[in-house]
């Protein structure tokens, strides 16, 4: 009888955790009024529907865009216009000055009850595989898609524990799995292990760390437009134009471009996650907005042995 006791709290453990994170997610949300919150990658997809979103909410909102003459943040400035709680600023997270000058001014802005939320939206994507790729692209991504996000999280650590705030994370279920663009799920899977360390070391300053993981929804944003099989064999070195034929990159080029045609037009789904993320009492850990058989996937890839993981997707690249 003693030797199943573990076994049993344990159980009685996963029944009451969601039971209690019920009790506290009913509990009244933050009020927006007089908190910061910086967003990077704000000129188009869900870093600008989420700003947009965050100050008809009442945030004071610092949206980071790389282009802060483009539309988007025109769009943006005319959205600022009258309340004043809107500021766009430029903001390339691969640019230690850009995140010192972003720095500055949200500590030049800062309303009264101070710095509440910094979320790494910024991040780029493209189609290809490992080979086809220069060392070049992959700095780039990682530069971008990983270390941007460590070093505007590092700039804003002291706000973050002074005011005990949030941190989003932008990930995908592509964390999980690659299906041609295999470059973003590396920089996605290595930015969730650093939330995931984050998480349990700020825990002890009341700060929380949230991720958010997309399924398709690659035509709600621009991050990644359709590629050219064209383009793609024009830029292969000679040692892989003779391993692979113009056919074969034309095919897996057809693929990618039919994923692409798959995705949700409907980015407030996402941007209502990154909202809770910031706004609910007891915030998840990661919020996967993603279809029926995206999370199927994920699930197959995250609890099956590795053997059956390829050959589910070895199928599906095959199609």
């Amino acid at each position: 009888m003693w030797a199943a006791a573990p076994l049993l709290l344990l159980l009685l453990l996963l029944l009451l955790l969601p039971l209690a994170r019920l009790c506290r997610r009913r509990a009244a949300r933050l009020e927006p009024a007089g908190r910061a919150v910086l967003i990077t990658g704000c000129d188009s997809g869900f870093g600008h529907l989420l700003a947009l979103r965050l100050h008809r909410l009442g945030f004071t909102v610092f949206a980071g865009c790389l282009c802060p003459g483009g539309d988007g943040a025109r769009r943006l400035q005319r959205e600022a216009a009258g309340a004043g709680r809107l500021r766009v600023l430029r903001l390339d997270v691969t640019r230690a000055h850009d995140v010192r000058a972003a720095k500055e001014m949200v500590l030049s802005h800062l309303p009264e009850r101070g710095f509440w939320g910094l979320v790494n939206n910024a991040g780029i994507s493209t189609f290809g595989e490992t080979g086809w790729l220069s060392m070049e692209t992959y700095e780039k991504f990682a530069d971008v898609n990983l270390l941007g996000s460590i070093r505007t999280t590092l700039a804003f650590l002291p706000l973050l524990r002074k005011y005990k705030g949030r941190i989003v994370f932008m990930s995908s279920i592509i964390a999980y799995f690659t299906l041609g663009n295999g470059i973003y799920s590396m920089t996605k899977a290595a930015i969730e292990k650093f939330c995931d360390a984050l998480r349990l070391e700020m825990k002890k300053f009341g700060v929380q760390v949230c991720i958010i993981q997309p399924g398709n929804y690659a035509r709600s944003t621009k991050i990644q437009p359709p590629v050219s099989a064209e383009e793609i064999w024009s830029e292969l070195s000679e040692e892989e134009k003779a391993v692979y034929n113009k056919e074969y990159v034309q095919e897996r080029a057809n693929f990618f471009n039919s994923i692409l045609r798959e995705g949700s037009t409907n980015g407030s789904e996402v941007v209502d996650a990154m909202v809770d993320a910031l706004t609910s009492p007891a915030p998840k850990a990661r919020y996967m907005v993603a279809k029926l058989k995206e999370k199927a996937l994920v699930f197959v890839c995250a609890l099956f042995p590795t053997a059956v993981m390829d050959s589910v997707l070895s199928y599906a690249l095959s199609k």
